[in-house]
């Protein structure tokens, strides 16, 4: 109980019920960052990802979660009818812009992809910050402080990574990123980075002081957003480790806010569709999660046989396809297979934007 004698966790913000919020949305980072300490052993293998870890963390989390936008577009009849124009072009401009990179230059083309990856998974952390915030009445200095945070605990770690460059890890392939050694620069990042997070733990601090209050929710993505991508990236130099705290805080969280948001408005009100009201029923979650898990596996099936060649004993399945020589079908292929990922970042800036109170696509829910 606070002061007001209201219930904590109900005077809460959550966005879904207490428990999901905090199990599938908020805690994922944290225990990412426990199993690491406990279990040091594990990510100090030479030999890189093993395969089955591989498997369930890049498949099954992370290009699983970019088709868990499909349910908040494509296969919602109502939303695809009113937003066809964006959802038909986006695609097809995407898969053109990527054929002309990939011709250009296959290092360009991977570096403008790794970029705006990065920039989605940064934003996604803004968004959740802000959807936690949205009941807040804060000044404009307090606002101005929660968005300086949030995007310094995510701006930080990707520069310091740009001035101590290459690290251990990639984000799609090796020098996907632009490097520059910069020793004062980089001391002066991270002072103005520590200065950032202690201006806004004073201002929390204040908050509860003078107001009572104390917003849970917003606090658990700033603290989990700073720890998994500082020790993902600047204190560890590990591909399991950024790999784990980069796709287990990003993946899991986005598809649980899709799974709670399609949930909601089946409980408000019903989806027409018949095959979205038993995905968004109670257990709805488990072909939710099979069909996310089956287009990835599907994707990465191809990429595998046809373009990696590195994790032919997961993707046995696929081993009747014929090899494929052609270079100008190869260079088809590449950017055809990475319009699912690259569709999946810009449209996600559509999807949740938030203006006054409402989402940009949707009735409002939360």
């Amino acid at each position: 109980m606070n002061r007001t004698g209201k219930d904590f966790s109900v005077t809460q913000p959550w966005i879904y019920k207490s428990m999901p919020d905090l199990i599938f949305i908020l805690l994922p980072p944290f225990l990412s960052l426990l199993i690491v300490f406990a279990f040091p052993g594990l990510f100090r293998n030479p030999e890189g990802i093993p395969d089955l870890v591989w498997l369930l963390l890049i498949v099954f989390v992370d290009v699983a979660h970019v088709y868990s936008t499909l349910y908040r577009t494509y296969f919602d009849a109502e939303t695809f009818q009113k937003q066809k124009g964006i959802l038909i072009s986006i695609p097809i401009f995407v898969f053109i812009l990527a054929v002309v990179l990939y011709s250009i230059a296959p290092l360009l083309f991977w570096r403008i992809l790794a970029y705006l990856a990065v920039y989605h998974f940064i934003r996604q952390q803004y968004g959740f910050m802000r959807i936690y915030s949205r009941k807040e009445k804060v000044s404009r200095i307090e606002y101005w402080v929660d968005t300086i945070t949030i995007y310094s605990a995510t701006l930080y770690p990707v520069l310091y990574w740009h001035m101590h460059g290459p690290r251990n890890f990639n984000w799609f392939v090796d020098n996907d990123f632009l490097y520059f050694q910069s020793g004062w620069l980089s001391k002066l990042c991270f002072g103005l980075y520590v200065i950032i997070l202690i201006v806004y733990v004073v201002k929390e601090i204040n908050l509860v002081r003078f107001s009572g209050k104390f917003n849970l929710p917003k606090n658990l993505v700033v603290t989990g957003t700073a720890l998994s991508w500082y020790f993902g990236i600047v204190y560890f130099n590990g591909d399991l480790i950024f790999t784990l705290l980069n796709v287990v805080s990003h993946g899991i969280p986005y598809m649980a806010l899709v799974w709670m948001y399609g949930r909601k408005q089946e409980i408000k009100e019903r989806h027409t569709n018949v095959f979205l009201q038993k995905v968004f029923s109670g257990y709805g979650w488990l072909i939710f999660l099979m069909t996310m898990v089956c287009f990835a596996y599907f994707e990465e099936g191809i990429w595998d046989v046809w373009i990696w060649k590195d994790h032919t004993s997961l993707f046995q399945p696929f081993s009747f396809l014929p090899v494929l020589k052609n270079a100008t079908l190869l260079n088809i292929l590449v950017p055809l297979l990475t319009v699912p990922q690259a569709t999946h970042y810009i449209i996600d800036g559509f999807i949740w934007r938030l203006s006054k109170g409402e989402t940009f696509w949707a009735k409002k829910i939360l």
